[in-house]
């Protein structure tokens, strides 16, 4: 990722030692954000490369890895996927798949993309990169309102869908839920392939949290979702709360780091490339879209 240095726009970050909250001073230094448990490889804090994206992104909401210098991705009002270069820093290619509509997700599986729309109906655009490229769609049926992550499983064959809101039924009362999408059948799994009770969450953070003198405000409203190609780890943006959660391979709580709002304004996607370097991307808000590239260090 050397060859992008040249494009950084804002590298002043320094880290200090703090483990629980953050606060800017007037030299710039910015200490860290409260961490609970340990997310191996990455600096959240310091992004290697942070990409201002043009005003057509200004809603991103997903985006995927094609290779190691170009992402795909979607935003939440047209039916347009976008291929992204990232060492020049621009659109190279777009094209419409569907109508205007609430899209939120997207990732790749080989030669094919999936998109999510916040409805939970999928859209499978088989050979992408290809002018016979053909679009299939698929009602899910997932019994979530509002569904925003969107990440492939290729260990198991699937699809990961990821609802921010409570999914409906006593069951998952006080909870969230992933859904699994069977890459064979074309069906939604009926069980969830994960779900996040907030009451063992909380007894998580009062296990591990040993150092903390409060006690930190935990939510999980899923906006994202992406599995980590080298440890099989699930990681899960929150963006309305600010908040990463890493789970294992099985669905426990490893880690959960509160996100610096400087950098993370409203972070509605998330991937890996195939070394494991990770992107994560803000819609603009108030401000510009943004991309920030994390190299992953062992």
């Amino acid at each position: 990722m050397d060859s992008i240095k040249p494009l950084i726009i804002s590298m002043v970050l320094i880290l200090t030692s703090s483990m629980l909250t953050y606060i800017f001073v007037n030299s710039n230094k910015l200490t860290d954000t409260y961490k609970i448990g340990s997310i191996v490889g990455y600096d959240l804090n310091s992004p290697e490369v942070q990409l201002e994206l043009p005003k057509i992104l200004h809603e991103i909401s997903g985006l995927t890895d094609i290779d190691r210098n170009t992402i795909a991705c979607v935003q939440d009002e047209e039916g347009l996927v976008f291929i992204y270069d990232l060492q020049k820093n621009e659109i190279k290619d777009q094209f419409k798949f569907a109508k205007n509509g609430d899209y939120e997700g997207i990732t790749r599986v080989d030669n094919t993309l999936y998109i999510l729309r916040s409805d939970g109906k999928l859209f499978e655009i088989q050979d992408y990169d290809s002018k016979d490229r053909r679009v299939n769609e698929y009602d899910t049926e997932i019994p979530i309102k509002d569904n925003e992550g969107l990440g492939a499983d290729p260990a198991n064959n699937r699809l990961l869908i990821a609802g921010k809101s409570e999914p409906k039924g006593e069951a998952f009362k006080n909870s969230r839920a992933i859904f699994a999408f069977d890459l064979s059948t074309k069906e939604i799994v009926e069980k969830p392939a994960y779900q996040f009770h907030r009451a063992e969450l909380a007894e998580f953070v009062l296990r591990t949290n040993t150092e903390s003198k409060g006690k930190p405000r935990i939510r999980i409203n899923p906006s994202a979702i992406a599995i980590h190609p080298l440890t099989n780890q699930l990681y899960l943006l929150s963006s309305k709360d600010h908040l990463i959660y890493v789970f294992s391979a099985e669905g426990q709580l490893e880690a959960v780091h509160q996100l610096n709002k400087k950098l993370f304004k409203q972070a509605e996607g998330i991937t890996f490339l195939d070394n494991a370097d990770l992107i994560i991307s803000n819609e603009g808000g108030n401000g510009k879209p943004t991309l920030l590239y994390f190299t992953y260090t062992k």
